[in-house]
């Protein structure tokens, strides 16, 4: 099988070139075009948060061989939730090679968090069935990169973090208004704001309403934290 230009220009940006072809097509393919001769890629999905899984753990328990359970599990779900899996499948711009229905094309697919993430396990599933799991560690920690090493800060859940500053300070939980909501339906923008019993307060603006309560949430907790409150 010869893959298509698209794909060959994927494969140079992923770093890794396949020996079946096939492996990389499944992989991209979204459940809205796939057919009974062209599977899609849930499959390959549920294998690779499991390989991905297993790359993470082994390498921070190698990068911090002093560390407790209750330390690493913030540090491992930062670095395999959706998100993350979303922002590496946007670096090495895999959205622009999904096959996707009509719909979902129409929908903004190629942008969607989760079907950006669901790939990424995807295509590291394929390259661990294609070349095992050695190599499909060696890309995982070579894509995830600088994240591994930063992993601490991202790990901190920002509500959560400013709930507990909060809280230390005496205060009631935060408070979360929703503001709006803009832009069509398959890309829509919401606007967030939080604030605290003191009344300092920041907005943050993302594609879901989570995102924009995230974002405020880390702006105000940075902002107190940094003495500007």
């Amino acid at each position: 099988m010869k893959l298509a230009a698209d794909l060959r220009a994927f494969e140079e940006r992923l770093g890794y070139h396949f020996r079946n072809p096939e492996l990389l097509v499944r992989a991209v393919t979204h459940g809205s075009i796939a057919s009974a001769t062209r599977p899609d890629n849930q499959r390959l999905e549920f294998l690779g948060d499991r390989v991905l899984g297993l790359a993470m753990a082994e390498a921070l328990l190698a990068a911090d061989r002093g560390a407790a359970e209750g330390t690493l599990a913030p540090r491992f779900n930062a670095l395999v939730r959706k998100e993350t899996c979303a922002a590496v499948a946007r670096q090495i711009g895999l959205g622009d090679v999904l096959k996707l229905g009509r719909s979902e094309m129409m929908s903004g697919g190629r942008r969607k968090e989760a079907l950006l993430g669901d790939a990424m396990e995807a295509v590291i599933a394929a390259v661990h069935v294609d070349a095992g799991f050695e190599t499909a560690r060696d890309l995982v920690l070579r894509l995830w990169g600088g994240r591994i090493e930063t992993v601490e800060t991202d790990a901190r859940d920002p509500k959560t973090a400013l709930q507990e500053w909060a809280q230390a300070r005496g205060q009631v939980p935060p408070n979360y208004l929703a503001l709006g909501r803009e832009g069509p339906d398959h890309q829509p923008i919401f606007t967030v704001e939080v604030r605290l019993e003191s009344g300092e307060s920041e907005q943050a603006k993302a594609g879901t309403k989570r995102a924009a309560e995230q974002a405020a949430a880390r702006a105000l907790l940075a902002r107190m934290e940094n003495g500007h409150g």
